[in-house]
């Protein structure tokens, strides 16, 4: 674990074992499983996802389904990075010198990677048709771009709202490819896999990469409330107001950044007020995320006035596809311990551990947790208030009867 004295480059033994480049490839690996777990267990709820997001359905029955194809995919991702991670072992028998010199081994772990996600491979992944649209929506939602709903407007925000919690992984992304080509100081002669030097390329260059998310999802809610205030109708959609909300929630993530990179800036943890500014953006940040998570995100109705009605439990709502009762709640606690994570820096004791490579790590992937369970949640919710829209309120109902109420899983 980190913490061990410093060897040649400040290696850790973390690092040593785990270097920067193999710890981003396995979190986006994770990622594919974690979106094909998502589609088997919304499949067998009866939660059509592809048709959600206006993905290429298959053909014909004999094509595999969507969760099949992506654990295919996944298999074939893990396979690879795995064998790449056996040989960078074999190679460098945790010697620091060895560690730095055969940084090409994870960087070229990481190209394979993104060369399988750019190339359609018909018995490795999905359909060519598939591939494109990922690509298509890839390219629109990297500059704030939004579809309309008949196109796709959902997957697009659920692909933008899941690159939020992904920020930290895209930085760490950027300063691989940095310290590859650079160390610092511009000099040409750096390592990926030396300890990482998330200053590399600037002062601004990370933070920026970190904010870029949530800007993009700030200019997708704009989108979204210039779209209702041109509706004919505006009396059935409103005047925009949550959408506003929505982008208020998204800028609430550039103070922390801000505030953060100017903090690492410091010497000795920087001036009292700059934490103290820090820490209020933080809780500013986690508590209105967290709200909109629950009552927005999900429709749950915890925070409102109809929270204890006797149709539907406490704080839930009447219609529940993915599971019991006690699950919501459990989902719900977890979703604000998880938000709140940056509070470790509050105590004295936990303070230097937040600075290891292992715990960066680990609160990167609880993060990417975090945004893997909330995707159940927010898709059964759009799945909920599409039913609504096509069947009717009383339709509803009976769909609730039929489907919120049985919680054992369907074959």
């Amino acid at each position: 674990m980190d913490g061990d004295p410093a060897v040649e480059h400040k290696l850790d033994s973390f690092s040593l074992a785990f270097p920067l480049p193999y710890r981003v490839a396995f979190i986006i690996i994770m990622a594919v499983w974690g979106w094909g777990v998502n589609l088997h267990f919304l499949y067998r709820r009866r939660i059509d996802v592809p048709t959600l997001i206006r993905y290429p359905g298959r053909s014909s029955p004999s094509q595999l389904t969507h969760h099949h194809s992506t654990y295919r995919l996944a298999s074939f991702l893990s396979l690879t990075s795995g064998a790449s991670l056996l040989v960078f072992w074999l190679f460098t028998r945790r010697d620091p010198r060895r560690v730095i010199d055969y940084d090409w081994l994870p960087m070229a772990n990481l190209l394979i990677l993104a060369v399988l996600f750019s190339i359609p491979l018909r018995r490795l992944s999905v359909s060519h048709a598939g591939r494109g649209r990922l690509l298509r929506t890839l390219r629109r939602v990297s500059v704030g771009g939004l579809a309309e709903a008949k196109d796709g407007k959902f997957g697009d925000i659920l692909l933008a709202d899941v690159l939020t919690s992904y920020a930290k992984v895209l930085a760490d992304l950027f300063v691989c490819l940095c310290m590859f080509l650079f160390d610092g100081s511009g000099s040409g002669s750096g390592s990926a896999t030396a300890r990482p030097d998330r200053g590399c390329g600037g002062a601004l260059l990370v933070p920026l990469i970190m904010a870029l998310p949530s800007a993009i999802r700030l200019r997708q809610c704009l989108i979204e409330f210039v779209r209702v205030r041109r509706a004919p109708f505006r009396e059935a959609t409103g005047w925009g107001g949550q959408h506003l909300a929505n982008a208020a929630k998204y800028s609430t993530a550039f103070p922390v950044i801000v505030l953060g990179a100017m903090l690492r800036g410091q010497k000795d943890g920087g001036a009292p007020g700059l934490f103290r500014a820090w820490v209020a953006a933080c809780l500013l940040n986690s508590l209105y995320s967290f709200y909109w998570d629950v009552a927005k995100d999900w429709d749950l109705t915890l925070f409102s006035k109809d929270r204890d009605l006797p149709d539907h439990p406490f704080g839930l709502r009447r219609t529940l596809l993915v599971h019991r009762p006690g699950v919501y709640y459990a989902v719900i606690a977890l979703d604000l311990v998880l938000r709140c994570t940056w509070m470790v820096k509050l105590s004295a004791r936990m303070d230097h551990i937040s600075d290891f490579e292992s715990s960066i790590f680990l609160m990167q992937f609880l993060e990417v947790f975090r945004r893997w369970i909330w995707i159940f949640f927010r898709v059964e919710t759009e799945w909920i208030r599409n039913s609504v829209t096509s069947l009717g309120h009383d339709d509803m109902v009976l769909l609730g009867d039929y489907q919120g109420n049985k919680y054992e899983d369907e074959d």
